[in-house]
């Protein structure tokens, strides 16, 4: 298994990992299709960054760092396939996130998230992020989000 920066042969597994995921657990919004059907523009002439976990040649995981206003970014669209749950690849791609965000001189790192997502909030927890107060932005916010995290840099 491998983790490699999204090229843009990527697009259809970057979205249909991430669809089936979303459709599994909640409704897909309308920020969700213009996001996954646009990474190029959405993402990464943005500043932002997208992984792409790969065994033998197929996606298997992903994640996506949109870049913030102060530098940081916000983890999104971080997924693994079906049998890959369990297997430490989650860890290894948000593994990759804080080395980018480093090497990015980033101060923070913050997502949302939803409380039934018991096993991605134990890894995010593991990984040093910390519960935010948030109310919500009904103009910015996804629906099924109930959870804002943030991890300073040190």
């Amino acid at each position: 298994m491998e983790i490699v920066a999204y090229r843009p042969e990527h697009a259809e597994a970057f979205r249909t990992l991430n669809e089936t995921w979303i459709s599994n657990y909640f409704t897909l919004e309308p920020a969700d299709r213009e996001v996954l059907g646009d990474p190029q523009g959405r993402i990464l002439d943005k500043g932002g960054r997208i992984f792409m976990a790969l065994e033998d040649g197929a996606a298997v995981g992903c994640v996506a760092m949109l870049a913030l206003a102060d530098g940081g970014f916000e983890i999104a669209k971080m997924t693994v396939a079906e049998g890959w749950r369990g297997s430490g690849l989650g860890r290894a791609l948000m593994e990759r996130c804080v080395g980018e965000a480093e090497a990015a001189g980033a101060p923070r790192l913050y997502l949302e998230t939803n409380s039934v997502l018991a096993p991605a909030l134990s890894l995010y927890r593991s990984m040093g992020f910390r519960p935010l107060a948030r109310t919500r932005d009904p103009a910015r916010d996804y629906e099924r989000v109930n959870v804002w995290m943030e991890r300073r840099m040190e």
